[in-house]
């Protein structure tokens, strides 16, 4: 427990860092996982960049301290983040005598719904169509791959999502994504 305490605090803190430096909010931990926002408790207009790039960064740090964290646990140690723009309440919740700077609502479910979704998609963040619009008008250097039509506990409609990447990550892979986006449109038209 004390070396899985140790580990968990230096992962959180490299996390906390890049989160709060992007103007994030940590809602609160639980065990390995960050609960964040934007946008609250001072407004900012570029959000979902904000939140959006924050995630590619955490990304890439963990890629840079992946070799000397497994060596620490002696397993492989990845992370799966979602993202989602919309209308939540933000504010103190709880009881008379605790509660915490906290958010609800549907939006914050879907965020947690994709987080999830990574592992039917081998993707490690995954965005709503929503984020990833605003995020591109205000001027995110960062690409998209549209993933799929999903569909969601408690949405009635297929939700798009998308899997943000580097600049260079889709110079890498841009022949494989050209491929997996013509068969994803055939997919949607139902051609085998």
């Amino acid at each position: 427990p004390k070396e899985l305490t140790s580990f968990l605090n230096d992962f959180l803190s490299e996390m906390t860092d890049i989160i709060l430096e992007s103007g994030g909010t940590i809602d609160k931990y639980e065990g390995d996982a960050i609960i964040a926002f934007w946008n609250a408790p001072v407004n900012q207009e570029n959000h979902p960049r904000r939140a959006l790039e924050a995630a590619v960064r955490c990304q890439e740090r963990l890629q840079e301290l992946r070799p000397q964290f497994e060596k620490r646990i002696n397993a492989p140690f990845y992370m799966r983040i979602g993202l989602n723009t919309g209308n939540a309440v933000v504010g103190n919740m709880g009881s008379r005598s605790r509660f915490d700077y906290t958010m609800l609502g549907d939006s914050v479910n879907l965020a947690s719904r994709l987080e999830g979704l990574n592992k039917e998609f081998g993707t490690y963040c995954i965005c709503t169509r929503t984020t990833k619009e605003k995020a591109e008008k205000l001027g995110t250097n960062l690409r998209f791959r549209e993933l799929a039509r999903a569909a969601v506990i408690g949405k009635t409609e297929a939700i798009t999502i998308y899997e943000p990447l580097t600049q260079e990550e889709y110079a890498k892979k841009e022949e494989t994504l050209s491929i997996f986006h013509q068969g994803l449109l055939c997919f949607y038209e139902g051609k085998l």
